[in-house]
């Protein structure tokens, strides 16, 4: 992991909101998930488009209810970038499913990340992600 222009408290402060969405994630709490994000955040999968805070809670949240339910998400940071108060995180991402304890590479991820600093908290802003294969 790198990082640019920062304190290690603010990498520590990016981490923790990354660990705080995988843990809402392993709860499988879609509302929990959302509240790291940003009001006017987008997320940008593979043929999708969400914008806003709400729709990224109802996206988890149906995905949670459905196929996504005991699942985890799983994310390994290649790069920290702090440029003042926005981060940029690329990392190499997946998800576990139900029963799983491996990643298949078909469903290998890098994604990139950007996050804002918000009355001294991180929020994601923008999440994009694209096979890694």
């Amino acid at each position: 992991m790198t990082s640019t222009t920062d304190t290690s408290s603010d990498v520590a402060g990016v981490q923790d909101t990354l660990d705080q969405v995988y843990q809402a994630w392993a709860d499988n709490d879609g509302a929990a998930f959302a509240e790291l994000y940003a009001d006017d955040a987008t997320v940008v999968l593979p043929g999708t488009y969400y914008q806003g805070k709400k729709a990224v809670a109802q996206h988890m949240g149906s995905g949670f209810a459905g196929p996504l339910k005991g699942s985890r998400g799983i994310d390994e940071p290649l790069s920290i970038r702090i440029l003042g108060d926005t981060a940029i995180v690329v990392s190499r991402a997946g998800i576990l499913m139900a029963g799983e304890d491996s990643l298949p590479a078909e469903r290998e991820r890098y994604a990139t990340w950007v996050l804002t600093r918000r009355a001294d908290r991180w929020l994601v802003a923008a999440y994009a992600n694209a096979p890694a294969h």
